[in-house]
């Protein structure tokens, strides 16, 4: 009997099935400073203690998306270790702050499959979970992963494809951020003067900058993660496969992106909800990552006077500047230069 773990395959996963996954992981400042290296990320709240504290958090959280990936790279192993490509995110809600020293963990129900139409492969939707060690959920969130069959001739399973809400209800938000004494929001070292009320819905933000991908901070990124999947890391099996090359992490391209938007957005500190996403081109080591971001719709939050939510959708293109806010084409494609389209809610100061 074989001792070593060779990933899960499409006919490997049940409906209902739940699947707790190995190797918790506690979270230390050093994570954050590395977090922060990789993608430049400016958010005053995850970069200054002093600035979070003086608004009522204990000290200052991290990076909402580094909980995501430490989250999302335990079920790797066993969920996408097989995949041909992740391809979209439903559902998501940060439920509670995680500082240096919590311990994460991750728990994940398979809630539908249904095999592609080549009989090769087949789509796994899983709804995944973090906790701290005492049990605290941090983040809950739906993806869909295109996974390898391991014989094609199996027969296909009956289809079942969940029912996803096609955005978060935006009164569900905020839980994982304190009461903000906002007065003390000091737009100066935000390094924004613009708050909830400046943003109108249908406002599109140029980020202006650019950041290229290098392959070394790319493997740096997976590893941090514990992100194990195949198309990430072995380019020995990846030169004989579709592209002749690794892909780049598609959470990468998130954070990239994010840590882009500040440039228009810097007060948006609090990732909240993600309604949606999918990456719809593929990264390689030598591109450059520009992003925008429109603004779909605002929202009070019930109980909150110091903090509104913004829907905002934001785009990534790769070696293509985003002045005139490329997406899709006449026919309602999307162009071959897009590569991230991820509809999510921000918290904003008021």
């Amino acid at each position: 009997m074989s001792k070593t773990n060779r990933g899960n395959f499409f006919e490997d996963f049940e409906v209902g099935q739940v699947i707790r996954h190995a190797t918790p992981r506690t979270i230390t400042s050093g994570d954050q400073a590395l977090y922060t290296a990789l993608y430049g990320s400016r958010f005053a709240v995850q970069s200054s203690d002093a600035f979070a504290k003086s608004l009522g958090y204990s000290h200052a959280p991290v990076d909402d998306l580094l909980t995501f990936h430490v989250v999302f790279g335990k079920t790797v192993p066993d969920i996408s270790l097989n995949a041909v490509a992740n391809l979209g995110y439903a559902g998501g809600r940060f439920l509670a702050p995680v500082f240096p020293g919590d311990t994460i963990s991750t728990v994940s129900e398979v809630i539908g499959k249904k095999e592609n139409s080549n009989g090769k492969t087949g789509v796994v939707y899983v709804r995944s979970t973090g906790y701290t060690s005492n049990g605290t959920e941090v983040l809950d969130y739906v993806r869909w992963v295109m996974v390898r069959k391991r014989d094609e001739a199996s027969p296909a399973p009956e289809p079942v494809v969940p029912d996803l809400p096609a955005v978060i209800d935006p009164q569900a938000l905020g839980t994982a951020v304190p009461m903000l004494d906002s007065a003390n929001w000091d737009n100066d070292l935000s390094g924004s003067s613009f708050r909830f009320d400046d943003y109108e819905i249908g406002e599109k933000i140029d980020h202006v900058d650019g950041m290229t991908v290098e392959e070394a901070e790319h493997q740096l990124a997976t590893r941090l993660y514990q992100n194990t999947a195949k198309v990430h890391f072995n380019q020995h099996s990846e030169g004989q496969g579709r592209f002749g090359k690794r892909l780049i992490y598609g959470g990468h391209v998130i954070s990239l992106a994010r840590a882009l938007s500040f440039n228009g957005l810097g007060n948006a500190f609090h990732i909240a909800g993600i309604n949606g996403g999918r990456h719809v081109a593929p990264l390689f080591s030598g591109d450059t990552v520009y992003a925008w971001s429109e603004v779909i719709d605002k929202a009070e939050i019930e109980g909150r006077m110091d903090a509104g939510a913004l829907r905002l959708r934001l785009v990534a293109t790769k070696n293509r500047t985003c002045g005139d806010f490329p997406l899709k084409d006449a026919d309602g494609k999307y162009l071959d230069d897009v590569i991230l389209d991820f509809d999510y809610w921000v918290l904003m100061p008021k």
